[in-house]
């Protein structure tokens, strides 16, 4: 059956009441000033309350949590849940996107007492094994751990009202889509099935077809004023140059996230910005769990200026307010650029990214910019161009406390990924509009994800963005109310 394709320009932004949310979660999004929907929110959450299969088109950073908590958490009704049967299962690719979309779901889920349990590895089966045993309605699931605990019956899939495929292009990327339809199969075939993906084609379109009836599909139609504003600038530079040019850009910028090719690559240049004087920190698939919260935590906070990633790691940051985002080794593919790059300009800010381009890379760059339409070429390095996308940042103050943040030290030894202090610069003001132009973005790179907002609550020149639900989380910086999502 074909899908019904429901793909419009956005009419005047109406509430949430408006979109049929109930009362009482209605409370809880204004007690967290969260005022308007963003406009995939506006378009898939009336279809979500109705029961209807839902198939959106929305990239990491539009507000797609709530689109689909919203409705799921309005539409469980009854007992709570039996030992090890969620009624919900929300699917995530990444260990932090699961437990950012349970810790926002919880608090949505809070007037009503239902139970939402984070179930991904790298940490220990029993809090999990417990919380299941004793009765979960939402169980936000990474595949492989939540397969793990179905072969060993400490979870059954047969009461699933409603499945959520988040991120569904990134499962593909990273080899899980056999997994999620093995998981699917065991679900019962009546029920509601909401998939999210920044595309819809190849694997994904596959699953749509196999998995859901009739969905309602939605996309978003980007408009010149939603455009992304990050300017993507290439420097030429020596291998040799790169830390501190990177070091230079984070002084100059604020708030930024540095991306390599390797595990040992972040680990080495989080230590190698510590001898400099920024404050920086590692993430990485080698990293236990509790040491990659740690470093988001203290990035979110301020309490380092510089996360260093990989590319596994670049579709579980969902932190605002990063003014600019520095490719150390760039990336093999567009997608993976794209991925990156998107970490910056989120909801309506400036952001700039930056690639470090030595001789040896400068064809296979070509190509990336050629494939995303941006301007070819490469300059010498310009903080000038940063600083006029970024503005100056604030003086650096040490910030209070976080719960379980990793304290600023000075690096030493094998401890490279640890957070460091230096004398670097201090937070920015993410208001700051950007100007336009040589270097900016306008071609595919610009359209490749919409900007109709980032995750939640980052100000930026047009004033939107949404303050995450949870208090924890996504929003860290100058969360304030939306304007649209």
């Amino acid at each position: 059956m074909p899908l019904s394709h429901e793909s419009v320009p956005m009419p005047p932004t109406p509430s949430f009441a408006d979109l049929g949310v109930p009362a009482d979660l209605v409370a809880v999004l204004s007690a967290a000033s969260i005022t308007a929907p963003f406009p995939i929110q506006t378009l898939t959450v009336p279809d979500v309350l109705a029961g209807r299969d839902v198939c959106g088109r929305a990239p990491t950073g539009s507000g797609k949590t709530l689109a689909f908590g919203l409705g799921v958490v309005a539409r469980l009704h009854g007992p709570r849940s039996s030992p090890r049967r969620p009624r919900v299962l929300v699917l995530t690719p990444t260990r932090e996107l699961a437990s950012q979309v349970a810790a926002e779901l919880r608090a949505v889920a809070a007037p009503r007492k239902l139970q939402v349990e984070a179930v991904y590895g790298g940490v220990g089966y029993g809090p999990q094994r417990r919380a299941l045993a004793r009765g979960v309605d939402v169980a936000v699931a990474c595949p492989g751990r939540l397969a793990d605990l179905i072969q060993q019956g400490d979870v059954h899939l047969d009461a699933v009202e409603t499945v959520v495929i988040d991120e569904a292009d990134r499962m593909a990327d990273m080899g899980f889509l056999p997994e999620v339809r093995r998981i699917l199969d065991r679900t019962p075939g009546d029920r509601q099935t909401i998939l999210f993906s920044a595309t819809l084609d190849g694997a994904v379109d596959v699953l749509v077809r196999n998995y859901q009836r009739d969905p309602a599909r939605h996309e978003l139609e980007e408009s010149g004023d939603d455009a992304p504003d990050a300017r993507h600038l290439f420097w030429r530079v020596t291998s040799g140059e790169r830390v501190a040019r990177a070091a230079e850009v984070v002084a100059a910028a604020g708030p930024t996230i540095v991306f390599t090719r390797t595990k040992h690559g972040a680990d080495r240049v989080a230590r190698q910005l510590g001898e400099r004087g920024v404050r920086a920190a590692a993430i990485h698939g080698d990293r236990s769990q509790r040491q990659r919260e740690r470093a988001l935590e203290a990035f979110g906070s301020g309490a380092v200026d510089a996360l260093v990633a990989t590319d596994v790691a670049a579709r579980g940051i969902h932190v605002d307010g990063v003014a600019a985002v520095v490719h150390v080794d760039p990336p093999a593919d567009s997608k993976d650029y794209v991925h990156r790059s998107g970490r910056t300009a989120r909801a309506g800010a400036s952001g700039v990214v930056v690639s470090l381009v030595t001789p040896d890379k400068a064809g296979a760059v070509r190509q990336l910019q050629r494939s995303l339409g941006l301007p070819s070429g490469t300059t010498p390095s310009d903080l000038a161009a940063v600083t006029e996308v970024t503005g100056t940042p604030l003086p650096r103050r040490r910030p209070a406390p976080v719960a379980g943040a990793a304290e600023p030290e000075r690096a030493r030894g094998r401890d490279s990924g640890r957070p460091v202090r230096g004398k670097g610069r201090g937070r920015p003001s993410t208001s700051h509009a950007a100007r336009t132009g040589s270097g900016s973005a306008t071609g595919k790179a610009g359209r490749s994800r919409s900007a109709t907002t980032g995750r939640s609550g980052e100000p930026g020149r047009s004033g939107r963005g949404q303050p995450a639900v949870a208090g924890r989380g996504r929003a860290r910086r100058g969360a304030r109310s939306a304007a649209g999502r």
